[in-house]
């Protein structure tokens, strides 16, 4: 077998199913959906901290499924040496928002439906899945809960602390409790009437109240 029979090969002819044209349309498509998907994850984002790298990798994952879709629906044979390779991939990366993963999968699903040619299912789609995430993704439906940290010099104090919580907050929950000689350290869960926070000055400055500490709570992390 020579060269010119192997550049001649019906493999290399079925490649050319995907006329220019189409490529070109569906890569502007997808990168514009990928921009779409982007901004309404930049919107809906309520992590720890925004990674903008994150965004991107969503645009790229839209165009890049696009391109291997395209492919594997112009030829057959082609399709199973894709299956085979993107078999051996594994991703190590963490996914730290629940969240994100839908992102991802709303990528590639659009990658996916663009390059099989249902246009308006991708368009309609994204829309519709835009705007519902913009709508639940930042309704408020309960407050947000904080974590009280105290620290008092005596059972007295401690009381008189508890009960000054219990008409600030609309509920108070005890979390844990830590006694040592002279010191009693407590964990409150409560959950404010409103968005003011002065009340922890003047809870430290109780007497008994070594310090008081109040720290945002999301039931993931502290800060």
């Amino acid at each position: 077998m020579t060269f010119n029979d192997i550049f001649k090969s019906n493999f290399l002819e079925n490649i050319s199913g995907v006329t220019i044209l189409d490529m070109a349309l569906a890569l502007v498509l997808a990168f514009g959906l990928g921009i779409f998907i982007f901004l309404i994850y930049k919107k809906t984002y309520n992590g720890v901290m925004y990674s903008s790298s994150f965004g991107v990798t969503l645009i790229a994952l839209t165009m890049i499924t696009t391109v291997v879709i395209l492919a594997v629906t112009s030829n057959v044979v082609l399709s199973l040496g894709m299956v085979g390779a993107l078999s051996i991939v594994r991703f190590r990366t963490a996914i730290k928002e629940p969240l994100d993963i839908a992102f991802l999968f709303w990528s590639i699903a659009v990658g996916i439906v663009l390059a099989a040619g249902m246009i308006p299912l991708a368009v309609i789609g994204s829309v519709i899945i835009g705007l519902i995430l913009l709508v639940f993704v930042n309704r408020k439906t309960h407050s947000n809960p904080y974590i009280v940290v105290l620290q008092c010099s005596s059972h007295e104090s401690e009381q008189a602390a508890k009960a000054y919580l219990d008409k600030q907050a609309e509920r108070c929950v005890i979390k844990s409790k830590t006694a040592q000689k002279g010191n009693i350290e407590l964990n409150f869960e409560i959950r404010l009437k409103d968005d003011n926070t002065d009340f922890i000055n003047e809870l430290s400055e109780m007497n008994g109240v070594a310090s008081a500490v109040l720290v945002s709570f999301n039931g993931e992390y502290m800060g």
